[in-house]
């Protein structure tokens, strides 16, 4: 079982990474393998519904989105940490998210999902929904905690002293490597997969 870490933040070791951290050394307290992605710098490029995905079976812009879509094979859940900038994740993430499902959403049916965000004051619940959204529809079980998956603090130094925030990180890598397990068991007790229909989709302007 391994589950990938993404830190959309352009700290590397911020508050955002403290969030990861915290979630990392619980999975591999119980056995699970984990691997940390940081976007870095860079921009990532947005998506621009060209649907060449479709014909081409990756995105059309050859970066991480292609290199993550490659290896989904390899992770059975995913954790997506982003700071919060003017009330919603950072562009980075969202620009990586909206690539990653939209040319390989298929790909991360039935894999677990957590968001994590982290903030100075606010907007982390708005945050958190839009983050969560991703997960929500593509088919992929959201791991909860004791509380939103936030923490609190301008630096690391300062989200440091968020302990309820830290704790909640913990409780929901408890949650997903309990998930996780169960999965595993009930599959090789028998338990089939979920089918799904195939999928309906509908305009509404006619």
């Amino acid at each position: 079982m391994k589950v990938l870490l993404v830190n959309g933040s352009p700290h590397q070791n911020g508050s955002t990474s403290l969030a990861l951290e915290e979630a990392e050394q619980v999975l591999n307290r119980n056995g699970i393998e984990t691997e940390r992605l940081w976007l870095g710098v860079k921009a990532v490029q947005g998506c621009i519904a060209c649907g060449k995905c479709r014909k081409l079976g990756k995105c059309v812009f050859n970066d991480v989105v292609n290199e993550v879509n490659e290896r989904a094979d390899e992770f059975d859940a995913l954790i997506i940490g982003s700071p919060v900038y003017y009330g919603g994740p950072c562009s980075q993430i969202t620009a990586f998210l909206d690539r990653l499902f939209y040319s390989g959403g298929k790909k991360y049916h039935k894999k677990l999902g957590a968001a994590v965000v982290s903030c100075r004051r606010g907007g982390a619940t708005a945050s958190f929904e839009r983050l969560n959204k991703y997960f929500e529809m593509n088919n992929m079980p959201v791991v909860t905690s004791q509380y939103w998956n936030q923490i609190h603090g301008n630096n690391r130094e300062e989200a440091m002293q968020d302990l309820e925030g830290r704790q909640t990180m913990r409780t929901m890598a408890e949650n997903m490597s309990w998930l996780l397990k169960c999965i595993e068991a009930g599959r090789a007790a028998g338990v089939k997969d979920p089918e799904y229909e195939p999928r309906i989709g509908m305009n509404f302007i006619r």
